[in-house]
């Protein structure tokens, strides 16, 4: 499974220095460290550069004394970035490639996998497959219950629900309002329950998404929230980020259409799911819920084509917001894939599980 890797300032350098010169040779990587660090051998060099080639980060060509260093981008959508480095800067000081939407990624987001990446992916859903066939109507009827309790939980959290897993719990399966908690907490909980019951019930459904399908997801999950349902009409902001959304409906309403366009041509669910995920979040196409709508929809595609939903249940809500903030400023979709990957596996490992396992 392709990473998003730890590089150290030394590895960091080298690689915003080929990036910075659209590539180097060895000598002008050595003279280039020199001025930063000291006494550094020309096997510690080269030991980098081997660890980045490694990791897909930079590209080698040329022969002998003609060898340069590439920065490696299959799509410029997987573009790396150092995320601790990038977050040391506050939103008003980090550089922004994209201060505005951007048209143009509508044809970078293509390929967002490696092959790798989906023979893993393909892999432990098959054995996902293999399992629920197996599993009886009551057992089946319990981890979805429980998959929905934790999906709601994480996704409100990341949102800033206060809600801990067991009030979420018992709110769900009980219908008691945790003490000390806002009547609206229980309400964008219990609105989660609603979209992923609608899409569960109609999973067939998503195999190819339209607009209509996106606004009863939405609609669902901002239900007796005081918030507009469908399609925004007025400019929204986004914390943490100077990235501005498009400001008018037709705009917004053509992006949704490339975007629906996209993921109802990619043959496989993972790209599908991840690119709604975060082009939704990207658009922000209504005046509230665009995330969480991102996700249920992330799901229902999942769902439809027999893929194991995602509860998001282990992710750290600072690493998610981290990486669609990337997303917005630098249309990176790296780490927020590294991201999706770990959530997958968490969930093929974590439900639907045989008594044996």
């Amino acid at each position: 499974m392709e990473k998003v890797y730890k590089l150290t300032k030394r590895q960091l350098n080298i690689l915003e220095f080929i990036k910075k010169n659209g590539g180097a040779s060895n000598q002008e990587i050595k003279n280039c460290l020199k001025e930063t660090f000291e006494d550094i051998s020309r096997i510690t060099i080269v030991r980098d550069i081997n660890l980045l080639l490694k990791n897909k980060l930079i590209d080698r060509k040329g022969k002998g004394r003609n060898v340069r260093y590439e920065e490696f981008i299959k799509s410029a959508v997987l573009a790396y970035f150092d995320v601790e480095e990038y977050f040391k800067k506050g939103p008003d000081e980090r550089k922004l490639t994209f201060e505005y939407f951007n048209f143009r990624i509508f044809s970078q987001f293509k390929e967002i996998f490696t092959e790798e990446e989906l023979k893993n992916l393909k892999t432990l859903n098959d054995g996902y497959k293999k399992r629920i066939k197996k599993l009886s109507p009551a057992i089946l009827k319990k981890e979805f219950e429980r998959l929905t309790i934790e999906l709601s939980w994480k996704s409100s959290q990341i949102e800033g629900n206060t809600y801990s897993l067991i009030d979420t719990e018992i709110l769900i399966k009980e219908h008691k309002e945790a003490e000390g908690h806002k009547k609206e907490e229980a309400i964008m909980i219990l609105n989660h329950k609603k979209a992923l019951d609608y899409i569960l019930n109609k999973k067939s459904d998503f195999k190819k998404i339209n607009l209509r399908k996106i606004e009863n997801i939405q609609n669902l999950i901002v239900d007796n929230l005081g918030i507009s349902k469908g399609i925004r009409k007025k400019l929204v902001g986004i914390v943490g980020t100077r990235y501005k959304p498009l400001d008018n409906e037709y705009q917004i309403k053509e992006a949704l259409e490339k975007m629906i366009k996209i993921i109802n041509n990619f043959k496989e669910p993972f790209s599908k799911a991840l690119a709604a995920i975060l082009m939704i979040s990207y658009i922000q196409p209504f005046e509230d819920g665009n995330k969480r709508t991102a996700r249920l929809l992330g799901d229902a595609l999942l769902l439809a084509y027999g893929a194991c939903p995602l509860s998001f249940r282990s992710v750290n809500e600072t690493d998610y917001k981290k990486a669609v903030i990337i997303f917005y400023e630098q249309n990176s979709a790296r780490f927020f894939k590294e991201l999706f990957i770990q959530q997958f596996e968490f969930a093929i490992k974590n439900y639907f599980l045989l008594e044996n396992q």
